[in-house]
């Protein structure tokens, strides 16, 4: 189908007239817009107050700090549902077998290793030399802001003392701003991150595997000695994550600092509305499965529906 746009150069004058009032309805909606997600901001922090006691139970169920009773371990999955007593029987008998072979774990081993793997936005951040401390992750939690004050949320990662760093909690803090832009009211989608800061992670000596050391060779422009020089470089690592570049005042920034910035808003949004709501599903798998679903869906729909322009990849109306 062909788009017909009104090119206001075209317009009579007295309907120009009537498409600027148009507009100043528009801005208008678009304020009360951001009033909206305001609210739904408030709400979601009240519901995170109503979350955090299940999520707390989980970090302690995942940390061993707490056993949970048989009741509460009590789950019937779809493929149980068909299978008959006597199965039932010899699987839980082959089941209890395997236990008493292995060593007795505590609570959920490197349950958010896991869970970050298992996400491919994540598991690109994670290099091997992550994973021995990445097991000590023991919970990732989401904190918004006090009443009153700008809209922001943390992500808190606490781990348990180790070798690699003194601390036991990294944050990562998102600042948010629900409003139009004055000079571009309609383009105001919702709230958006305006910048992020990290925190400082109080390395052990020799062990801060964001930086790497390199030898290069140099040969002397004179005398054409070789010489080997020593040099630290930064290094791929997923704790990289807690220092972002700085967003200048002016806003002004270079493409690749652009992107950088962009790919993190994205995965700390991630770890906010998917990965702390439902770890345990992205733990076993089954969120990812419900993920590839969905986008599976959106895919069909706009292959099927006659209105879907892929050339732009949204709906082209007439």
């Amino acid at each position: 189908m062909v788009e017909f746009l009104a090119e206001e150069t075209s317009l009579p004058k007295v309907v120009k007239r009537r498409v600027n009032a148009l507009k100043n309805l528009q801005v208008k909606c678009a304020h009360i817009e951001a009033k909206f997600y305001e609210e739904v901001h408030e709400l979601e922090r009240k519901y995170a107050a109503l979350y955090q006691p299940l999520f707390d139970k989980r970090s302690d169920i995942v940390k061993a700090a707490y056993e949970p009773t048989e009741e509460e371990c009590e789950w019937k999955a779809d493929e149980e549902e068909e299978l008959t007593e006597e199965m039932k029987e010899k699987a839980k008998v082959e089941e209890e077998k395997k236990d008493e072979e292995k060593e007795d774990p505590k609570g959920v081993p490197e349950f958010w290793l896991t869970v970050f793997k298992n996400v491919d936005l994540l598991s690109d951040m994670v290099q091997e030399h992550d994973e021995p401390i990445l097991k000590q992750l023991q919970d990732v939690k989401v904190k918004f802001s006090d009443p009153g004050q700008p809209m922001s949320f943390s992500l808190e990662f606490n781990f348990e003392p180790n070798e690699f760093f003194t601390n036991t909690l990294l944050t990562k803090t998102y600042k948010m701003r629900s409003e139009p832009d004055e000079n571009d009211p309609f383009s105001f989608d919702g709230p958006e991150i305006m910048g992020c800061t990290g925190c400082t992670i109080d390395w052990t000596k020799g062990k801060n595997i964001t930086l790497k050391t390199i030898k290069k060779k140099q040969k002397h422009k004179g005398r054409g000695t070789v010489r080997t020089v020593t040099k630290t470089v930064p290094n791929d690592s997923f704790f990289n994550f807690f220092t972002p570049p700085d967003v200048p005042e002016s806003g002004d920034m270079d493409e690749d600092t652009e992107a950088v910035l962009a790919a993190d808003f994205e995965i700390g949004h991630f770890i906010r509305e998917r990965i702390v709501p439902r770890a345990v599903l992205y733990f076993t798998g089954e969120a990812i499965e419900d993920d590839d679903d969905d986008e599976g869906e959106e895919e069909g729909e706009e292959e099927n529906d006659p209105d879907y322009d892929p050339k732009v990849g949204r709906r082209a109306y007439c």
